[in-house]
């Protein structure tokens, strides 16, 4: 197998598993074998070592000597500090993002809202609430910020999912709606102060 197809298949192996763990289909505390995933993936356990160093980096699973890999569980302090990071991150990718954006992208990130309002279930709010977030960041033209931040919205997903097991009501985001208002109104410091606001609530939320 060449690096770039083993690169390739340890990125595929990797999304999966972090699926999995942030929509909480694997919990908290489960150990996942290498032997186990290669098994599935039809891989040797070299992509599959590589993918879980990808799980680790972003905060979704813990290596422990001897004993492999399991999935890293969260605390109340954990989620507000994500959310704390967040609200730094996006607010000053916001800041980058102002100078160009356009109507364009304006309506795009509105449309966005909407299918957040008219979503059925958490996990499709939850990727047009990420789509929203990411049309309005992704002027600023900052790769690395972006990608942190990108890991940041994964672990606050997995957050929401842990918190939504069984009834769920798409909520009405006001917050997204003034973020919109006063990009439009030229408010650049007004947007960027509502999102700060906007993304640090996650850390009032209590993991269950």
């Amino acid at each position: 197998m060449t690096t770039a197809k083993s690169d390739t298949l340890a990125s595929r192996i990797g999304k999966t598993l972090a699926d999995r763990i942030i929509s909480g289909a694997i919990e908290a505390g489960a150990r996942l074998r290498q032997d186990h995933v290669a098994e599935e993936f039809g891989a040797s356990h070299v992509p599959v070592r590589e993918a879980f160093r990808l799980l680790e980096s972003q905060g979704l699973v813990v290596s422990e000597p001897r004993r492999g890999v399991r999935v890293a569980g969260f605390t109340r302090e954990e989620v507000r500090e994500v959310a704390e990071m967040r609200a730094a991150l996006e607010a000053l990718a916001l800041r980058h993002a102002v100078p160009h954006m356009t109507r364009a992208i304006l309506d795009q990130a509105e449309e966005a809202n909407r299918a957040g309002d008219r979503a059925r279930d958490v996990h499709a709010w939850e990727a047009a609430n990420r789509k929203f977030h990411g049309i309005i960041l992704a002027p600023c033209g900052m790769p690395r910020l972006l990608k942190a931040i990108d890991d940041l919205q994964t672990a606050s997903a997995r957050f929401l999912f842990s918190g939504w097991r069984a009834e769920w009501e798409a909520p009405t985001d006001r917050d997204h709606r003034a973020i919109l208002d006063a990009l439009r109104a030229g408010q650049s410091e007004l947007a960027v102060s509502v999102l700060a606001r906007h993304v640090q609530t996650i850390g009032q939320k209590r993991p269950k």
